[in-house]
């Protein structure tokens, strides 16, 4: 990050301190840089390009930081700017759905808009300048752990060196189904602006065409817009489509068209479900299964359905690259026949175990998943899954030893994207006992109980020596996560029992 982009992060962020006060949260203080940062630009756009900008007359820059407008008056005129922008199409209704003011004090939002907002040039900034400053606001927010930020931020160094294996090319489609604030989407237009020469027609598929989102949470959307468009990302107005969707479920619908390459990290946790009153007045959980007739099998596995619908999304010969955790690589019942299907219909070439401690959500035992679809075909596509262990016996935090690039460079390298066919392995039970890249063929994979892709073979040193043990803290959170997951199974079982339990006494009835 550039020194004008810490500048401006630091300068940013020490308000959210004050604000914290007032009880907003990282998130809730990031929404509003998000609404005042586009207001701001699209006034200073209108004035360098005597253009119309898109914002509607009344709700605009000026009359927000107008020195008349204080107090009382400028809190209902800012209410009364979101409520209509959000009303509006393209991006202005991507970024400003469902906004309100979290801001109750006027003078601190008057501070805000004409200190911190009104006194930066932004648009004589470069895109890289002014998405480093939005990232790095993103990655502080996502070190609120208890507000649950964490779980929509991938370490860049991960995404980068996964961006680097599948090597997008210039006229690709590239899709993120859970894209949370965007990294998968930037790494990838990073790269494809900077690894080739890109003519006129190239340059306006990246921008406009290339990359494409999808988004649950509404105000999770609305910060990766903000990330897309200040790395100069998508439309400007309402002419063209906005590159990500917010507010939808990504695993509802089949999908109406496809794509190139999926690049993902579906959020956390195991099922979907969705809160409903029933008749007495009660609230209950209801777990959701999607009956999609592409998918293989029906579960509420919410990873397990992603994994599904990321094939679903792929072209013919289209790649992915999927975050799962371990329960996805071990489960049994629909976790079997999912990965039975997977490694027949597709060819799963590459595994990445990925440490501890990389994510700002602790004890999280996660892998990266790589394959590619195929065409129908008699014979499995999956010939060979390529394993790398870059969690065995390896120490990272977030705070004294954190994952660079440089700690995934020998992983990439063992991937050898240029030419996967001359891969070869780190592992030899004789000459190299301790390799981290080792090959297993398809009938060793289909072998296995359950056709557990979850396999180790390195010599785990934390087990016999007791100094090499993992913090208190994220031994404390895969505790905690264990017992997590346990008590979701046994909550699923009792809410199977009372909906039994009440279709039998209204039968009875």
């Amino acid at each position: 990050m550039s020194e004008q982009s810490e500048r401006i992060v630091k300068k940013l962020w020490s308000y959210c301190q004050v604000l914290r006060d007032d009880g907003l949260s990282y998130q809730d203080y990031l929404e509003q840089l998000t609404f005042l940062l586009f207001l701001k630009m699209a006034n200073e756009r209108a004035k360098l390009t005597g253009e119309e900008q898109p914002i509607p007359k009344g709700y605009r820059w000026e009359e927000l930081s107008n020195p008349k407008m204080e107090g009382v008056k400028l809190e209902q005129h800012y209410r009364d700017t979101l409520k209509k922008l959000g009303e509006q199409g393209g991006m202005l209704g991507l970024i400003f759905r469902k906004s309100q003011n979290k801001i109750q004090d006027p003078a601190k939002l008057r501070k805000l808009v004409v200190d911190l907002i009104g006194n930066e040039s932004w648009l004589e900034m470069t895109a890289d300048v002014k998405g480093d400053a939005y990232e790095g606001l993103l990655e502080r927010n996502a070190q609120d752990v208890k507000g649950g930020a964490g779980q929509y931020f991938t370490p860049r160094p991960l995404i980068d060196a996964i961006v680097d294996c599948i090597q997008p090319k210039p006229d690709d489609v590239i899709a993120d189904p859970a894209c949370g604030t965007g990294g998968f989407l930037l790494s990838a237009h990073h790269y494809l602006a900077t690894k080739y020469k890109l003519d006129k027609e190239q340059k306006k598929h990246l921008r406009y065409e290339a990359l494409r989102g999808t988004e649950l949470v509404d105000g999770v959307a609305r910060l990766c817009a903000m990330n897309l468009f200040l790395h100069g990302i998508g439309p400007d107005d309402d002419s063209r489509k906005p590159p990500i969707q917010g507010g939808e479920d990504s695993l509802r619908n089949e999908p109406s068209s496809h794509v190139n390459v999926v690049l993902t990290n579906p959020p956390f946790g195991k099922k979907s479900s969705i809160t409903v009153v029933n008749d007495e007045g009660e609230t209950d959980k209801e777990t959701i299964t999607y009956n999609r007739p592409d998918f293989w099998t029906t579960t509420s596995n919410k990873q397990l359905n992603f994994v599904q619908h990321v094939k679903s999304m792929l072209k013919i010969h289209g790649r992915a690259a999927v975050v799962v955790p371990d329960n996805v690589l071990f489960e049994g019942g629909a976790g079997e026949k999912i990965r039975r299907k997977l490694l027949q219909e597709c060819e799963v070439h590459t595994l990445l175990r990925l440490p501890t401690g990389i994510f700002y959500a602790q004890g999280v035992k996660a892998n990266v998943l790589f394959f590619n679809r195929k065409p129908g075909a008699n014979e499995p596509w999956t010939k060979k899954l390529w394993i790398y262990d870059l969690r065995t016996n390896k120490d990272f935090t977030l705070k004294t030893r954190r994952m660079t690039r440089a700690d995934l460079n020998e992983f990439v390298a063992c991937y050898n994207p240029e030419n996967r066919s001359q891969r070869k392995p780190l592992w030899d039970e004789k000459q190299n006992p301790e390799g981290r890249w080792r090959v297993f063929t398809y009938e060793e994979l289909v072998a296995r109980d359950k056709c557990s892709l979850d396999i180790f073979w390195l010599k785990d040193e934390s087990l016999e020596d007791s100094t090499k043990l993992p913090d208190p803290p994220v031994v404390a959170a895969e505790i905690a996560d264990d017992l997590r997951s346990a008590l979701e199974q046994i909550e699923s079982v009792l809410g199977d029992l009372s909906k039994r339990v009440r279709k039998v006494s209204s039968a009875a009835e």
